[in-house]
This record gives structure tokens, C-alpha cells and sequence, in this order.
């Protein structure tokens, strides 16, 4: 759909996930936004991700639409790190396991979320280049058609030209191993499962009842073509297994590596990145989309209200400062994954030791908070162990009955809630953009990677379900806090 309107207060490059989400998150506070995708419908390779973790899951929540998911994945209760599973079924969140679910079928039910919030996808389309100035985007796209825009946000994956246009670096390693995936019918029917030798880990699963194969191969010699032909693919089976099964068809076929690489900043001026235009790693672990979609999580709300005059342009500077070291890590947990996965015997001892590890309560926890997000910790300042950490999703019993703090994050408004049997403190200048809630809460406070932790008596929650302020009975703090991530009092 084409439509003459030129401006926008928001231009997304990318209408994958993290544009979406991202696309979601603006409409909700009413922002006028615009994605543009090259792709004419919600085709997806699907060699893409495979799965939620449970944090993802938890902000779908937040805004009223994980159900929509859930029904469409499978529910497993482990995560996954370099073929260890580890159980989080012991996790203190109402989301404590992953969700099986193809990008090819998340992206769709994502999209319909968005075009129910009205929001406009230009298709078969795609940003040509731009230009910017001191208050606004001048971006051209394919098909002679420009617009104008206060921000434009890159989410236009690793090779993004949003992020090579403002010359932002894309540090990081060069790929020193391949990979090729493929979904194919054999005239054979293998022996399904992993296994490792000299070349690396390779994997054989049959896929539904159609008699498709899916297969993982480690290859022999680094490539670095994206397109790989079915010759290679043959030549890789015999390679590993001895044999080709009798290969007669590719339904299709893609090859990764382990570049890893990250934007030095996620700002420059009024161009934003987002999700793999800002970081790319190996699939290990599954935290590719994920990320993407927390990454989403934590812009939209602060450009919103740096669009809408809430907040000054320099809150954006925080998405730099709280997503940049999220993403560090993930590229960190990846290369290790890459690592304990290489093939030979002298990182047979290597597996054998993480293995160990990972079968003691500490160590399985840690890792596994790290790859589903829910120990994520940013940096406000020293206080309780829940500032900067996600809210925990508690039963409240509030005046009008029953409710789930998520409940009150369903529109991306920031919330104060007031858990002390006196009035909160007035906080009415932010009636306007603050939900205040009385409610009470008898049960236990526990976080996935910190334990049970002292009962706040009031707690600020932003927007992305983090929590912005702590209070002890006191009021100390409550309205810097306010003005910090909400703006002055009206």
C-alpha cells in the first residue's frame, strides 16, 4: 500500500520483529509511525529463530498478547546452552520455561498486533539512504518516494544501511566457522540426533509427518556464501555421516557463521538501531530475536516521549547505556557457546567440565537467568535489589479486586505502585502519565538470579517492566525519579 502522506514522527527501517515490537510499543502512545519493509508479505526463512525465552514472554504479557503466542508454541521447561538443557522450571516467574515457536509463525501474530493498533507497513519497500538535520530525517526509498520524519530507527538487520549511513562502527570477529541448515527429504531415513567429531556438532531431526529431515551441519572449511547449493549440502553429508541419505530435495537451505559483531553506539543524532542492525552473533542459545525484541521493549517508551515533548532528546541516551552492555553479553555467551561446540578432543574436557558445572544449582541458574534475559540489571544507582531489575509479575488484591501487576502495563504507561496501608506520596503532577495503584501483597518477593528479597513499600515501574524507584516508607528519591524517566509534572 502506498499512501501520499510524507511525514512521520517515527520512520522504522525493517518490519521484522524488532521493528514491529518497536512499531507496537509507538502506537500504543499514540505516536504517528511508519514501517518500511522490502518484503511484499510475512515470509520468514526458516532457518530464523526458533523460540521465546521466558523475559520475551513476560513482555508480551505486559501488554496482553502472550496468549496469542503461547497457543501457537510448545512449551518446554529448560533452556538450551551449547546442547546442556537446563531447567528453569524452578524459576520464580509465571513464564518459566521457553516457547517452541518458528519466527515464520511469531512474526505474523506480531504483525497482526500492530495492524490492530493501526499502524502503517509499507511493502516491498525498503530505505534507499538519508539525511539528517537538526530536526528531523529526510529518507529516500525505493520506487522515488521520500519522507520526512523526527527519528528514524534502523531495525534493518546485520548488513543494515541505516547503521552504515550514520557511519556508526560495527566492531567485533570475523567468522572462523560455518554452518549449514537446511529442512530436506531423504530417500534414507537416518538415525536422528546430535553428534560431534573432529569437524564440530552436527544434528539430524525429523519434522512432523511429511518425512522432513532437519539438519545442522558443522562444516569442513569456513564458507562465507549465503546461498549454498545442494551439491554442498551433499558433499557436507558424506563428509560427516559417510553417506548423502539418498538426498532428493531441499525445501531450503541457508548457511550462518560466527561473526560476531556489535554497534559501537545504538544513537547518532536522531538515527536509532535496534535489534541485528545493532548486534549480530551466532544462533547459540537462541537469544538472537529475543534480544531484538527487549531492544524494542526499552526504546519505544522513551521515544515516545521524547516525540510527544515529555521527556528532553537526552533519555535517549540511556538506550545506549542500558541495552549496549545486554548486548555485549550476548555476543559474550555466544562465542562460548561456538567454543564448547568445536569439534575434537581437546574440547571434549572443556564440555565435560561445563557440564559438571552446569549440574550445580548456582552455576545452571546463572547461565540459565543469562539466556532468558530474566537477570537482566540496569545500572541505576546503589539501593534495593530490585531497582533497575524486571517487576515480578504478583497477584495483587487491589479496591477493584484481583490483579496481575502486568494487567497495568497492557497500554505502556508507567505505574506507582503504592503497597503501604497509608496514602502514597502526591504524585498528581504525572496524573496525566502515571497509573497510581493501591493495592496489598502478602506473599513472598523472589527474583530468578537474586533470591527472595526485602518487601518494598512502593515501587515505580517503567513502562518495559523495570523498575525505576523503590520505596521504603520514605519519599526520598520518588520525585527525581519522576522527572528522570517521565518528565516535569504537568
Amino acid at each position: 500500500m502506498i499512501v501520499s502522506k510524507t511525514e512521520y514522527s517515527v520512520v522504522i527501517a525493517g518490519g521484522g520483529p524488532t521493528g514491529l515490537m518497536l512499531a507496537g510499543e509507538l502506537a500504543l502512545a499514540g505516536i504517528d509511525v511508519v514501517v518500511i519493509e522490502r518484503r511484499t508479505n510475512h515470509h520468514v526463512d526458516k532457518a530464523r529463530a526458533g523460540g521465546l525465552h521466558a523475559r520475551t514472554i513476560e513482555m508480551l504479557d505486559q501488554r496482553g498478547i502472550a496468549a496469542r503466542f503461547i497457543e501457537a508454541g510448545q512449551v518446554y521447561p529448560v533452556v538450551i546452552y551449547s546442547l546442556i538443557p537446563l531447567t528453569i522450571a524452578d524459576f520464580p516467574c509465571r513464564h518459566n520455561y521457553t516457547l517452541g515457536l518458528p519466527q515464520s509463525k511469531f512474526e505474523p501474530i506480531l504483525a497482526g498486533w500492530v495492524e490492530e493498533l493501526g499502524v502503517t507497513i509499507l511493502r516491498g519497500r525498503e530505505v534507499m539512504g538519508y539525511t539528517q538535520d537538526a530536526s528531523g530525517v529526510d529518507i529516500q526509498l525505493s520506487g522515488n518516494m521520500s519522507l520526512r520524519a523526527e527519528y528514524l530507527v534502523g531495525c534493518d538487520g546485520g548488513r543494515s544501511l541505516v547503521r552504515k549511513a550514520a557511519d556508526i562502527d560495527f566492531v567485533g570477529l570475523e567468522p572462523s566457522t560455518s554452518w549449514l541448515v537446511a529442512e530436506v527429504e531423504l530417500d534414507e531415513q537416518p538415525e536422528v540426533g546430535m553428534r560431534r567429531d573432529s569437524i564440530g556438532t552436527h544434528g539430524l531431526n525429523r519434522i512432523g509427518d511429511e518425512g522432513l529431515v532437519g539438519l545442522v551441519l558443522t562444516e569442513r572449511q569456513l564458507k562465507r556464501e549465503r546461498d549454498p547449493s545442494m551439491d554442498e549440502l551433499r558433499a557436507a553429508l558424506v563428509d560427516v555421516y559417510g553417506t548423502d541419505f539418498g538426498l532428493r530435495n531441499i525445501r531450503w537451505i541457508s548457511r550462518f557463521t560466527d561473526t560476531t559483531r556489535q554497534a559501537s553506539s545504538y544513537r547518532k543524532g536522531r538515527v536509532l538501531l535496534a535489534g541485528d542492525a545493532a548486534h549480530i552473533h551466532p544462533p547459540h542459545g537462541g537469544q538472537g530475536l529475543n534480544t531484538g525484541v527487549q531492544d524494542a521493549m526499552n526504546l519505544g517508551w522513551k521515544l515516545a516521549q521524547v516525540v510527544n515533548k515529555v521527556s528532553p532528546d537526552s533519555l535517549l541516551d540511556s538506550y545506549t547505556a542500558e541495552r549496549h552492555p545486554v548486548g555485549a553479553q550476548v555476543l559474550r555467551s555466544t562465542q562460548v557457546q561456538v567454543l564448547l561446540n568445536s569439534g575434537g578432543e581437546r574440547h571434549q574436557s572443556l564440555r565435560d567440565t561445563m557440564t559438571e558445572l552446569l549440574g550445580m544449582d548456582e552455576p545452571r541458574r546463572r547461565i540459565a537467568g543469562m539466556l532468558t534475559a530474566l537477570d537482566i540489571h540496569y545500572d541505576l544507582g546503589e539501593g534495593h535489589p530490585l531497582l533497575g531489575r524486571r517487576m515480578p509479575d504478583l497477584e495483587l488484591q487491589t479496591p477493584d479486586g484481583a490483579k496481575r501487576v502486568y494487567s497495568f502495563l497492557h497500554r505502556a504507561q508507567p505505574v506507582y505502585l503504592n503497597l503501604a496501608e497509608h496514602d502514597s506520596f502526591d504524585i498528581s503532577p504525572w496524573a496525566d502519565r502515571v497509573q497510581l495503584v493501591h493495592a496489598v501483597y502478602d506473599g513472598i518477593w523472589a527474583l530468578p538470579d537474586v533470591g527472595e528479597v526485602i518487601a518494598p513499600k512502593a515501587v515505580l515501574i517503567r513502562p518495559d517492566g523495570y523498575v525505576a524507584w523503590v520505596g521504603d516508607g520514605s519519599s526520598r528519591g520518588i520525585f527525581d525519579a519522576l522527572y528522570l524517566w517521565f518528565g516535569g509534572g504537568g
